[in-house]
């Protein structure tokens, strides 16, 4: 299989395509001075509201709307430094390092009341773990990680992990003894790009998140709440960072620049890609050059035909995500069942490459085609789990139920790109729908009516959109002279292209 990870640059836009075998699998945006997004970075936040009923806070951190922190994501810091400003010592029995902790098995462990760990006017570090999406403000917590090419540092922790896609159990080993060689009181995950590094380098990166910590609670110790302290990586190098391995085959760039930028990066962090990485020159815009144009317009549309004649139809809610599953054109070959379980099957990769591409998140169902047999239900079942592998969004999949629904959950720290390119249309306010052209003449004709009980004399004029025009003329002639014989006066129609479909406007023409 061939990848490509491709970055378009512009100074407020910056757009990353990967591609699998030609076929765009992941898009992110992001827009704003030098591209640089939310996810990461870390504040020097002042608590404005603890919530006891919720088990959370909200946290000034200078953005437009204040941050939500969970009961579960303050850290021990938090507890002390509250205690501390009451003058008082933790209980003996209460182990404040508790609070907001990790067991072994990775199970949060019981967090005392956030009223006991907070107070209004406090000033605490966090990190923003999912960005503002929609009207909710971002998602904070206490539990710093910072990441680099292979390691992920997590100061406030002791837990030492190895990355769950690095499956060889002697290299998991491997790479475990090496974190706990590292000999500091916090904690480290070894992630994907470490497989095979060696201990100097992994050593480097260490160090290198260490002091990088270090400045970090040097900057928050002098800073004014709200304040920024730390600025995660901007969208070209943090994709380099996260996506750019020994998998790829290539990264392609467009701008000189971005391009020296990365080739810096890999020199320090990854030297043995940097010979993969390309400057792209030509006239034509990269994205069209790379195909992913047209790929794009694939993952914003909201039916998406399968190969077979089949389409699936995605539809976004504020709660949820609904996924239908339809036969389409597709008619089979020999009996009805196996047309169906040919049609969910080929929908499952459809489906796990949208929610991949989409960024689909939170709460998602999807209704198969009802089938009878439960071999069949439990096949579509694991294909669907099977095709999850490769999103790194985590999931958790529910089995089929009777009715062929699959009942789904997707994590995303992020605006999925369908809500991010587009915007409600101002015509139908978000609805999806207009009304039909014969609602609209009837209701024109009602306000016809209206208007001539307010004023007993002179003929009527209505503007209308050209199409409802046509529509009077035609289907709804009779309709309109039994108001004119009704009304005993005159009515003309005149068609406005400006106008909305919805739209008409009513005048009185005097004499």
């Amino acid at each position: 299989m061939t990848s490509e990870l491709i970055i378009n640059y512009r100074p407020h836009e910056t757009r990353v395509a990967l591609l699998e075998n030609g076929t765009l699998v992941e898009f992110q945006v992001e827009r704003g001075a030098q591209g640089a997004g939310l996810l990461g970075n870390i504040y020097l936040g002042q608590v404005i509201r603890v919530l006891p009923g919720m088990q959370a806070a909200f946290v000034d951190i200078g953005l437009e709307k204040a941050a939500f922190l969970y009961v579960d994501d303050v850290c021990a810091e938090a507890a002390a430094d509250f205690e501390k400003r009451l003058g008082r010592t933790p209980d003996d029995e209460t182990d404040p390092n508790q609070a907001g902790a990790e067991s072994e098995e990775g199970l949060a462990l019981a967090s005392p009341p956030i009223e006991t760990l907070l107070a209004e006017g406090q000033e605490v570090l966090v990190q923003i773990s999912k960005e503002p999406i929609g009207q909710k403000g971002a998602r904070v917590t206490t539990h710093i990680s910072l990441p680099s090419r292979r390691l992920v540092l997590m100061p406030t922790m002791t837990h030492l992990g190895v990355s769950r896609r690095i499956e060889d159990e002697e290299e998991r080993r491997r790479l475990k003894e090496i974190l706990e060689s590292l000999g500091h009181n916090h904690g480290f995950i070894a992630r994907t790009a470490a497989e095979g590094t060696g201990e100097i380098e992994i050593q480097a990166e260490a160090k290198f998140l260490l002091q990088l910590w270090r400045r970090i609670q040097d900057d928050a110790e002098t800073a004014f709440a709200p304040a920024r302290v730390h600025q995660e990586l901007d969208a070209t190098l943090k994709a380099v960072r996260d996506n750019f391995t020994e998998n790829i085959d290539r990264l392609l760039v467009d701008d000189p620049a971005q391009f020296d930028s990365i080739r810096k990066f890999l020199e320090t962090f990854s030297p043995e890609l940097a010979g993969n990485l390309s400057l792209y020159s030509g006239s034509e815009p990269i994205f069209h050059f790379a195909g992913v144009k047209t790929e794009l317009a694939r993952a914003l549309s909201k039916k998406v035909w399968l190969k077979s004649g089949g389409y699936v139809v995605i539809e976004s809610t504020e709660a949820l995500t609904v996924i239908d599953v339809n036969t389409g054109r597709y008619v089979g070959r020999h009996n009805l069942e196996e047309t169906i379980l040919k049609t969910n099957l080929e929908a499952v990769k459809e489906i796990a490459y949208q929610l991949r591409l989409r960024n689909i998140g939170g709460l998602i169902v999807i209704d198969f085609i009802d089938m009878e047999r439960e071999s069949n239900r439990e096949r579509v079942f694991q294909a669907l789990k099977d095709s999850l592998r490769r999103d790194k969004g985590k999931t958790k999949v529910l089995p089929m139920s009777e009715l062929g629904l699959i009942e789904m959950t997707r994590k995303r720290n992020k605006e999925n790109i369908d809500r991010f390119l587009r915007e409600p249309c101002f015509y139908c306010q978000g609805q999806g729908f207009l009304l039909s052209r014969t609602s609209v003449f009837h209701e024109a004709l009602m306000d016809l009516e209206l208007r001539a009980s307010e004023n007993p004399s002179g003929s009527l004029k209505l503007t209308v959109h050209p199409q409802i025009k046509e529509t009077m003329l035609d289907e709804g002639r009779a309709a309109l002279e039994d108001l004119e014989r009704r009304l005993g006066r005159s009515i003309s129609i005149k068609a406005d292209e400006t106008l909305h479909l919805e739209e008409h406007v009513i005048e009185v023409i005097d004499g």
